[in-house]
């Protein structure tokens, strides 16, 4: 793969509304897309996964935003967007995402955010874009990674 796919952003976020407002940045990004995405949301319990994806999909005017931790999966769609928010924290085997028709959310203009990706390990699509959050207390380390052409275009876009 050429390297020049790849961008890095390292950012530091100090509240919750931070981290909304950067959520919502990604997501504006994301509208023009025609392709499939799949985000990565990586990082230990606390760090703020999910409260990112909330404000990604709140972003789509999707008020209620539930987290997929006992579900598996939470799925949004309107006339502009199709989001499955996956949390595969729970899965005792990534086989059980087969169970839940993982590849169709796959389709064209399909995007998904996926919650402890590693888990779902040879059953989940590759990333397009990865997040990865640390830190402890209010203020958070996130670094966002692209993989793919896709990828990049969202990165490179958030980052403006």
């Amino acid at each position: 793969m050429c390297l020049s796919l790849f961008i890095i952003l390292d950012l530091i976020v100090k509240n919750l509304d931070e981290t909304k407002a950067l959520a919502g940045r990604l997501a504006n990004c994301c509208t023009s897309l025609q392709s499939t995405l799949v985000i990565y949301l990586i990082g230990e319990l606390g760090v703020g996964k999910t409260a990112l994806a909330q404000g990604f999909i709140q972003y789509f005017g999707f008020e209620r935003v539930k987290s997929p931790t006992y579900s598996l999966v939470e799925s949004y769609q309107n006339e502009v967007i199709n989001i499955h928010h996956l949390d595969c924290y729970r899965l005792s085997d990534p086989e059980e995402l087969e169970y839940i028709g993982i590849r169709e959310y796959l389709l064209s203009g399909h995007l998904q955010l996926i919650e402890w990706p590693e888990l779902g390990k040879g059953v989940i699509a590759n990333a397009d874009i990865s997040i990865t959050l640390s830190g402890d207390g209010i203020q958070r380390k996130i670094n966002i990674q692209s993989h793919t052409e896709a990828g990049k275009q969202v990165t490179k876009c958030a980052a403006t």
